[in-house]
C-alpha cells in the first residue's frame, strides 16, 4: 500500500506535521513513522503526571515507557510527553482509542513520532517550555496562565 493511500484510509494514518529537528532524511522519517511504536502526546496540563498517563494509555496495550515533556529550565512538566509501546498494533490502537479523550480536563491529542531520543524531551521554547505556549494569548489554568509573552517573561520575537 503506498504512503498516500495509507494516510487517506487509515485511522492511525501518519498526519502531515514532520518534526523539523529531525536528524535524518525525509524519507528515513517517513519509514519510522510507518513503523513506530512511539506516540508524541500533547495537550497535556502541566499538572498531569507520569502514572496518569500511564494509566489511560496502558488501557491500549503494554505501555514500554513514558517520557514526559520537561520545560528545559525548570525541569518541570510543559504539556507534552511521548508513550512507547512494545508492538505496532498497541501503539495503533491508542491512536484509535487514547486520543482526543479527557485527562485532567484537557482533550489529550496524539501524534506518530518518529522515535524518541534524549534531549527530546526538552520545550524548544526561548523561556525552555513548548512554543505554543509562549504565544498563547489566553488563559489556560492547565497550562500555566497567559502565555509567557502575556506575562512579560520573554519578548515577543518581533522586539528582539
Amino acid at each position: 500500500m503506498s504512503l498516500d493511500r495509507q494516510r487517506s484510509t487509515s485511522s492511525v494514518a501518519v498526519s502531515a506535521y514532520r518534526d523539523q529537528h529531525f536528524k535524518g532524511s525525509r524519507s528515513e522519517q517517513e519509514r519510522l513513522l510507518l513503523d513506530s511504536c512511539t506516540l508524541y502526546v500533547g495537550n497535556l496540563s502541566f499538572y498531569t503526571t507520569e502514572e496518569q498517563i500511564y494509566e489511560l494509555f496502558s488501557r491500549c496495550g503494554d505501555v514500554k515507557r513514558v517520557v514526559m515533556g520537561l520545560d528545559k529550565v525548570n525541569k518541570t512538566p510543559c504539556g507534552f510527553c511521548f508513550v512507547e509501546y512494545y508492538t505496532r498494533e498497541e501503539a495503533e490502537d491508542a491512536m484509535r482509542y487514547a486520543n482526543g479523550t479527557r485527562l485532567d480536563d484537557r482533550i489529550v491529542r496524539t501524534d506518530w513520532d518518529a522515535g524518541f531520543k534524549e534531549g527530546r524531551q526538552y520545550g524548544r521554547g526561548k523561556s525552555g517550555g513548548q512554543v505554543r505556549d509562549e504565544y498563547r494569548q489566553d488563559y489556560d489554568e492547565g497550562r500555566g496562565g497567559y502565555g509567557k509573552i502575556v506575562q512579560g517573561k520573554i519578548r515577543p520575537r518581533d522586539s528582539l
